[in-house]
């Protein structure tokens, strides 16, 4: 999500508006101050709390096209090492995580004692610390530190993925036409599409596994290559009919807008005028540092709402004020996440250290609540 850099203020855009609306669905959806503020607003509160959530499948669009773009812009995956890939990919996604999930701890530490809401986290056990270092946490059944954080794990699993079916495929006989191997590979993203249009992402059971989500991941990344292909028509056409049919069969919201948001980003990458727009710089700014703001947000927004529910607990006005400021201070905390961390090129020591520094402080909350 975070990691292969857009470079078109088009996609930066998108991910910016994606990226508000996925905060203002959990400042929705948290509360307390959006329950005390939703009098004076029902419909849009209504609206965040049901449907702003579904921007996800836009970010999962989005790092098809950008896997694709990185991996396998012709369809062969052009990467040296799989292992190789999987493991940056690791680091760079778990490095800037961890330091905000050790940000949420210690938040979830300091307001627990004086507010009593279902949205505090309880104490850390020290299973559960691990599986979130390792992105386990979904897969082993741990309830989450964090709002958000399973689709952390789902993008490293996406992308694992991706590498793994690119790499089997270079596996294949060396005698093997180029052409020949492009077509393999895109073929194995197509039927990967199908799977999960038409079976695993009908059945929730499958949500916590790459398999689930991998008809929206795909989608982008047949995107990628509609933008690139002499002609777009094969491909749209192809897109098309696996999400009609998926819609045919089960329909859901969120399927129907991962197919729009490919489609239309097909037509914008194919039309010049479009393709170079600049973008409206506000979202170009939040877009680049979107898997920061993504990750450190809800810490912001968990504690603004024990400050506002303690000191203003019934006033609708300052409870929606509280609202609009969480959502500024996640941008600001974010933009510190994203300058600190995220844009710097982490090693494995760096990750290695974060990681303990989280379990550590975890442990220690734990003690001292058993102690107090």
């Amino acid at each position: 999500m975070s990691q292969v850099s857009s470079r078109l203020p088009l996609l930066d855009t998108a991910k910016g508006l994606a990226c508000a609306a996925i905060v203002a669905h959990h400042l929705a959806f948290y509360g307390p101050m959006s329950d005390i503020a939703q009098p004076l607003a029902p419909d849009l509160m209504a609206w965040l709390y049901d449907y702003a959530r579904m921007a996800v499948q836009i970010f999962l669009v989005l790092g098809g096209y950008l896997a694709a773009a990185s991996l396998a812009p012709e369809g062969v995956g052009r990467f040296d090492s799989a292992g190789q890939q999987v493991g940056k990919r690791f680091v760079r996604l778990v490095v800037p995580y961890v330091v905000a999930l050790l940000v949420t701890v210690l938040v979830s530490a300091l307001v627990r004692p004086w507010f009593d809401h279902p949205s505090v986290p309880g104490d850390p056990d020290f299973a559960q610390l691990i599986t979130h270092a390792l992105l386990l946490h979904s897969v082993a059944d741990h309830e989450s530190l964090s709002a958000g954080v399973w689709y952390v794990a789902i993008d490293f699993q996406l992308f694992t993925l991706s590498v793994l079916a690119f790499a089997a495929v270079r596996a294949l006989p060396q005698g093997l036409p180029r052409q020949r191997a492009a077509w393999v590979g895109q073929g194995a993203v197509v039927a990967g599409v199908a799977a999960s249009l038409w079976g695993f992402n009908r059945d929730a059971q499958w949500d916590v596994w790459a398999v689930y989500f991998f008809g929206a991941y795909g989608l982008g990344m047949m995107a990628f290559w509609a933008s690139r292909a002499p002609r777009a028509a094969g491909w749209v056409g192809a897109m098309a009919v696996l999400g009609a049919v998926a819609l045919v069969l089960d329909f859901r919201g969120r399927i129907a807008l991962a197919l729009a948001t490919a489609l239309l980003l097909v037509w914008a990458m194919r039309t010049p005028a479009v393709r170079q727009w600049q973008g409206v710089a506000p979202l170009v700014r939040l877009g680049q540092m979107s898997y920061s703001v993504f990750l450190i947000h809800f810490a912001v927004c968990l504690l603004v709402n024990a400050v506002v529910s303690s000191l203003w607990p019934t006033s609708p006005g300052a409870n929606a004020l509280g609202m609009v400021a969480a959502f500024v201070l996640s941008l600001v905390a974010g933009q510190w996440l994203y300058r600190r961390v995220e844009r710097h090129t982490p090693s494995l020591p760096t990750l290695l250290r974060w990681q303990a520094s989280l379990v550590a402080a975890g442990v220690l909350v734990q003690l001292g609540s058993n102690w107090a």
